[in-house]
């Protein structure tokens, strides 16, 4: 049976916060548009994160558009109340998106964009991918990985320490998520350690109780080099050398790999003391598994109960987006926040932004709708 084609102003895919502030921005607009979300509620990837997940950045830089985050919420809001935020900021624009629509192909024909869904087919001028950053899961493979009796999970599917009271867990990459997890499981009693992979940037939260994203949107306008120098006085005073512990630091400084490399830091909220207090091992790459658990590259070996990657995410929105020149061969936009030249096409949220991804999402939500508004 032929599905009907729909037809609006402007297609959103993704109800997390980059779809919300896109829609919220286009309703000031007075452009049409709808929302197809997979999920059956809005902001699902700020749902299923782990328990004790808190915003890095401060609340004061991580509003969306026309909607400011509660007074009463900490100044590092907790994932449930980012989550009750995004409910809150749907209901406040009226939004409703179409839930549990897959967007399965996207194209251009004779000058729109055809998207079909699950559900339906669409047709509009402009298109927004609001799907997020975090998408697939990175998840590699080491030589006898098959044969390890214990348990290993992605992050995306960590909840919290409770499971692992008393059994040795390893932590496969020091960026936030794996940094906040160890101190997780160390709070429920369990033995973490953590496989560092490679060279990483370890900055404060806070600078003399002065967000470090506060310093980071003072100085955005300054050369990535220059930042770097001007803050690494204070940042090797608060951190200190790390490589005592077996954590060393990239060549590049850590605005400079932000914005070369779109490599994130790591923010430090305690694991740094619990590393220099002993209560967590730092350990190289893993060489390999072995039955009851792994052998690193430098030759020591460890008995493991559970293994925890940390490893990242990929957006691979390619395999639904037919879109030329817009992406890599990983499916990872080439641009966020503009549009495509000659495709009425907009990524939204997928700059990883030295200034805090929200307060990013909330002002390329606001240029991307001011520019369909424009092109009307």
């Amino acid at each position: 049976m032929t599905q009907p084609l729909q037809q609006t102003d402007v297609i959103i895919v993704g109800a997390g916060p980059a779809g919300l502030a896109v829609a919220a921005c286009l309703k000031r607009t007075g452009k049409s548009f709808v929302i197809l979300e997979r999920e059956a509620q809005v902001g699902s990837s700020w749902r299923t994160h782990y328990d004790r997940l808190h915003l890095h950045t401060d609340k004061a830089h991580s509003s969306l558009p026309g909607y400011k985050l509660p007074d009463s919420y900490p100044r590092y809001p907790a994932r449930q109340q980012v989550v009750d935020y995004l409910d809150a900021y749907a209901r406040h624009y009226d939004l409703h998106p179409r839930f549990q629509e897959e967007v399965r192909d996207a194209r251009r024909l004779n000058g729109q964009w055809e998207v079909t869904s699950s559900e339906g087919v669409y047709r509009a001028k402009s298109l927004v991918v609001a799907s997020g950053y975090n998408n697939v899961p990175q998840i590699p493979k080491w030589p006898g990985q098959d044969k390890f009796q214990g348990r290993i999970l992605h992050s995306k599917h960590y909840r919290n320490g409770a499971a692992f009271k008393d059994k040795d867990v390893l932590v496969v990459g020091l960026g936030n998520s794996g940094g906040e997890m160890l101190i997780d499981l160390h709070e429920h009693g369990a033995r973490p350690c953590i496989a560092v992979r490679s060279p990483v940037n370890v900055i404060p939260r806070e600078v003399m109780g002065v967000p470090f994203l506060t310093m980071g949107i003072l100085q955005r306008n300054l050369p990535s080099r220059l930042v770097d120098k001007l803050n690494a006085p204070i940042t090797n005073a608060i951190i200190g050398d790390l490589r005592p512990y077996g954590i060393r630091r990239p060549a590049e400084g850590p605005v400079t790999q932000i914005r070369e490399q779109g490599r994130v830091p790591f923010i430090d909220v305690g694991t740094i003391r619990l590393i220099k207090e002993g209560h967590v091992t730092v350990y190289p790459n893993i060489e390999c598994f072995t039955p009851t658990g792994v052998m690193f590259v430098n030759g020591r070996q460890r008995d493991i109960d559970a293994i925890v990657l940390a490893t990242g995410f990929k957006p691979v929105v390619n395999h639904w987006l037919h879109a030329p020149g817009a992406m890599d061969d990983q499916g990872t936009p080439h641009s966020s926040g503009e549009v495509v030249t000659g495709q009425n096409l907009y990524f939204c949220g997928f700059y990883i932004s030295p200034t805090g991804m929200l307060r990013e999402i909330a002002m390329e939500a606001q240029d991307i709708s001011e520019h369909i508004a424009r092109s009307a």
